[in-house]
């Protein structure tokens, strides 16, 4: 396999800014014509050609998609397609709807499985959730898109799961850090060998201590920062320095609560513009923390890097790998 997904992984800076001069003007163009987006009626698309340019427009949270969808139908006047062009529609608590695609890495989680060595020859055992929220089809999606093949595992029946990754010769793993590790614990026991030495992780907090276990297992472990909105926003590579952003998303960090961006290296909101056109969404407020590293990766990728995840800026909590906001427990 190649060890780039593709060559937008090593452009220069000036060639991805050239890109972005046109990419970003379609893009803005395309959301202004939604429904959803009367807060961009004034805005000139085609001046909107760089980072610094999309700073200026307004922050979009999820608190506003969920209040559109629930006034407007199913996607809120956000999404480029009718709800049924669709191939899949999740839903998250809130309850809010995603769309989702099943075209060629569609989510683009293919790029991180790229990066986790994952390819043609692999199986992956995905150990995400495929019912209702879209992580499992998320990481689904990427796998075919390197033409690896797929045990739709999703969550539990831990004892099944060991069962099939030891019959099918399971080599990759893809959920949440720790539920390999429970795996793994129960083949153990049953004194069961699989053959698992890729994972790609995310959806909770990889610890030192259990990224060194599983390399002590003979099991590479990197993890990649996604939400049910945007899909992949950044990613490990095998140096392990930081997450390097996507290529077909925008990140700025701003001061919580504000569009405003912060100072380089400084921790604040994650801010993501994606340029996928069946679903613009534009400056999407995540409300977790992060920071932008300085440089680029050692690996030989050229975006920009980020921390990776920091926190909340919000009371949102993480259960079981999905955001539940207080409004949500009180109701």
């Amino acid at each position: 396999m190649s060890e780039f997904f593709d060559a937008l992984e090593t452009r220069s800076a000036d060639e991805r800014a050239a890109a972005l001069a046109t990419a970003l003007p379609e893009q803005i163009a395309r959301a202004k014509a939604l429904a959803g987006y009367g807060a961009l009626a004034d805005v000139d698309a085609a001046a909107v050609t760089t980072v610094e340019a999309l700073a200026a427009l307004p922050v979009l949270r999820k608190s506003e998609i969920g209040k559109s969808q629930a006034e407007s139908g199913p996607l809120g006047g956000y999404a480029a397609r009718p709800t049924h062009k669709f191939a899949h529609i999740f839903q998250s608590p809130g309850p809010i709807y995603e769309p989702g695609g099943v075209d060629h890495d569609w989510w683009r989680m293919g790029r991180f499985l790229n990066a986790c060595g994952i390819g043609e020859g692999d199986i992956v055992q995905n150990c995400f959730g495929y019912h209702l929220t879209p992580a499992g089809m998320i990481f689904e999606n990427g796998a075919r898109a390197v033409g690896a093949a797929v045990v739709p595992a999703g969550v539990g029946q831990t004892e099944l799961q060991v069962r099939a990754a030891a019959d099918i010769g399971t080599t990759a793993y893809a959920g949440t850090p720790d539920y390999l590790k429970v795996i793994l614990d129960r083949a153990d026991a049953d004194g069961i060998a699989l053959k698992i030495t890729k994972a790609a992780v995310g959806g909770g907090a990889l610890f030192p201590s259990l990224r060194q276990e599983y390399a002590d297992r003979g099991i590479t472990c990197l993890q990649s920062y996604a939400t049910a909105d945007l899909g992949n926003v950044a990613y490990e590579s095998p140096a392990m320095e930081g997450m390097i952003v996507d290529e077909g998303v925008i990140v700025e960090i701003v001061r919580p609560g504000t569009g405003d961006p912060v100072a380089p290296g400084e921790v604040g909101e994650v801010v993501v513009t994606t340029l996928n056109p069946d679903y613009p969404l534009i400056r999407f407020a995540t409300g977790d923390l992060s920071a932008v590293l300085p440089g680029v990766s050692p690996c030989g990728r050229t975006n920009l890097r980020i921390k990776g995840w920091m926190g909340r800026a919000d009371q949102t909590t993480k259960i079981k790998g999905m955001f539940v906001r207080p409004e949500q427990v009180a109701a």
